[in-house]
């Protein structure tokens, strides 16, 4: 955890399936210079699932000071945020933003679900990412970033339906009840990277709206 001002909203980040916690620390650093706090959330989505690791989550976030927790999410994460907010929903207020999150299931991982091998690859994470996921309920602000340059691992499963980032198609992206949406011309990867969309983050996350 990386403190900014003892009176600083908190961010917390949530990284992707197969990615470290440490994926996020460029947005996270991004984020503090726009004046939030910055805490860094890591799980093990292919043993624990989803549910364990909304339980963890929910616990870290108990645990921080402030009037403010805001969560910021990549892929995965933003799944494993939504879980959160489901089972746990007396969190203090704040807003979320998801980058590249397949809210509507991934075409890539029910692919993979018809394979030994890709079972065994996405293990407990496979079932979120297939759509079995708690309902949103729109309660709280949550801004949606996607991405439309198609290139990304992704694509040696398969095709995908276009405009993609290479890893999730936008239709993927899309969620009822999201307070906006924005898509960015970047890959899955490079939304973790892009200057651009820490920009919409820290906009969002202050405003409740991405930069129009």
């Amino acid at each position: 955890m990386t403190g900014h001002r003892a009176d600083a909203e908190t961010a917390v980040l949530v990284h992707g399936l197969f990615m470290p916690a440490a994926s996020m620390a460029l947005l996270a650093w991004r984020l503090r210079r726009c004046g939030l706090r910055t805490v860094l959330f890591g799980y093990a989505a292919r043993r624990e699932g989803v549910e364990a690791a909304a339980a963890r989550l929910h616990r870290l976030a108990a645990r921080q000071s402030g009037a403010t927790v805001h969560f910021v999410a990549h892929s995965l994460g933003g799944l494993v945020v939504r879980q959160m907010l489901h089972d746990f929903p007396q969190q203090r207020p704040g807003r979320v933003v998801t980058l590249g999150t397949p809210h509507g299931g991934s075409q890539i991982a029910r692919r993979l679900a018809g394979w030994r091998w890709g079972r065994w690859l996405l293990a407990r994470a496979l079932p979120a990412l297939a759509g079995e996921v708690a309902p949103w309920d729109g309660r709280r602000e949550l801004g949606v970033i996607a991405g439309s340059r198609g290139a990304g691992v992704g694509r040696l499963f398969g095709s995908l339906a276009s405009p993609h980032d290479g890893t999730v198609a936008l239709t993927e992206t899309a969620l009822a009840g999201a307070s906006d949406w924005r898509v960015l011309p970047l890959s899955h990867t490079q939304l973790l990277v892009s200057a651009r969309a820490a920009r919409q983050v820290c906009h969002f996350l202050r405003r409740g709206a991405f930069v129009t």
